[in-house]
């Protein structure tokens, strides 16, 4: 793959240019010129057709949320990425729990993920997996979530993202 810059041939060139390269140019102006692939003898493994499957479901939530959803065009602005990207990029990634900790009278939650967290949960259970008591975090801080119990007991947390990706830990 070659990468032309400040070249008046190529400038704004997109499209082929032999029966084996094309040229294509970047949201940012940077001109891509590359072999095109050779796909005529593929055979996909069972892993990669689920990944396609994987790909067409976030491309389908990207097409939507791009538009209704201004953050990502937030987050996209002054980067080489659109609205779509970062939507598409949102829903393949999953929130993150960097830590869960019990201080006096309350317990914070360390979460985040590469858009926004939508919510986080928390959930006291007791030893026979009984839930003593649960419920919404309330955000007091960019990255950190608070909760006030009522009892202790195992706490186990759920955080969400936009496109609704849940990951869960306890402490």
């Amino acid at each position: 793959m070659a990468k032309v810059r400040r070249n008046a041939i190529f400038t704004r060139m997109s499209g082929t240019i032999s029966p084996d390269h094309y040229v294509r140019t970047t949201r940012d102006g940077r001109t891509i010129i590359s072999l095109k692939p050779d796909f005529s003898n593929r055979q996909f493994s069972e892993a990669q057709l689920g990944n396609q499957s994987r790909i067409q479901q976030a491309a389908a939530y990207a097409k939507v949320a791009s538009r209704e959803n201004p953050i990502y065009a937030m987050k996209a602005k002054g980067t080489p990425k659109n609205a779509y990207n970062m939507a598409l990029a949102d829903w393949m990634k999953p929130p993150v729990i960097h830590s869960i900790e019990r201080l006096a009278g309350r317990i914070r939650v360390q979460a985040r993920d590469n858009v926004l967290v939508a919510k986080v949960t928390v959930t006291l259970m007791d030893d026979q997996e009984r839930i003593l008591e649960g419920g919404e975090a309330k955000q007091v801080y960019e990255a950190i979530w608070e909760y006030v119990p009522r009892s202790t007991g195992r706490i186990v947390v759920e955080v969400w993202d936009l496109p609704g990706n849940r990951t869960q830990a306890e402490a």
